[in-house]
C-alpha cells in the first residue's frame, strides 16, 4: 500500500493507477541498466518498476523479472513487438524473399491496431492501448484509451473476421469514442 512505482510509459503509468489508485507513480528515465540501479538503490523511494519483460530477457536479466504482468492488466502499446521490413518496390527478387518472412497472423492484428490507433489520431504520447490476437479465421481485439491519473478508463473489445482487421479497429476505436474516450483525446489534442 502506497508504494513508489517508476515507469517511463504513461500508457502504463494510467492502467497501473487504475488497478492501483493507492501507489504513487513517478516517471523513470535512463536505460535499463540506469533504472534498475534507481530501483536497486531505492532512489526517491522506488519499491518497484515497471519494464517490458521482453527488453529484460533480450538483455539476458531475466532473472529481475519479479513478477510479469498479464496482458489483461497491463495491454501492450498498439504494435508492441511486431518487425516491419521496408525494401525498394521495383526490386521483385526482395519482395519475393521478404514474403517468406511475412507472418499472415502478425500482420493482420498489426494492421488491426493500427487502424486502431490511426482512427484515435494517437501516439505515443497518449495513454492509449491495443492487443490483437487471432485463433483461427476470428481476430479478437482489445483497447482502452485512460486518463493518465487512471480515475477514468474506457476499454472494450471486438471480434470479427480476420479478413476485416482494419475495419474491426476502426470499429474498436469508434465504440471507445461513443463511450466517452474523446473527451481524454481531446486533453491530448487529438480526435
Amino acid at each position: 500500500m502506497g508504494a513508489i512505482v517508476g515507469t517511463s510509459s504513461l500508457r502504463r503509468r494510467s492502467q497501473l493507477l487504475a488497478a492501483r489508485p493507492d501507489l504513487e507513480v513517478i516517471p523513470l528515465r535512463g536505460n535499463v541498466d540506469t533504472r534498475l540501479r534507481k530501483l536497486d538503490e531505492g532512489e526517491g523511494g522506488l519499491t518497484a518498476i515497471i519494464l517490458a519483460c521482453a527488453g529484460l530477457k533480450r538483455l539476458g536479466l531475466s532473472d529481475r523479472i519479479s513478477v510479469p504482468l498479464e496482458i489483461t492488466s497491463m495491454l501492450p502499446a498498439v504494435g508492441q513487438g511486431a518487425l516491419a521490413i521496408e525494401s525498394v518496390t521495383d526490386r521483385y527478387d526482395i519482395k519475393h524473399i521478404l514474403e517468406l518472412l511475412d507472418d499472415p497472423e502478425t500482420r493482420n492484428a498489426t494492421i488491426a491496431e493500427r487502424a486502431f490507433l490511426a482512427t484515435l489520431e494517437g501516439n505515443c504520447q497518449v495513454p492509449l492501448a491495443a492487443f490483437a490476437t487471432i485463433r483461427g479465421n476470428a481476430l479478437h481485439i482489445l483497447g482502452l484509451v485512460a486518463a493518465p491519473s487512471g480515475e477514468v478508463v474506457h476499454q472494450d473489445s471486438v471480434t470479427g473476421a480476420v479478413h476485416d482487421a482494419e475495419a474491426l479497429g476502426v470499429l474498436l476505436a469508434g465504440r471507445l469514442i461513443g463511450a466517452g474516450a474523446d473527451e481524454i483525446l481531446r486533453e491530448f489534442g487529438m480526435v
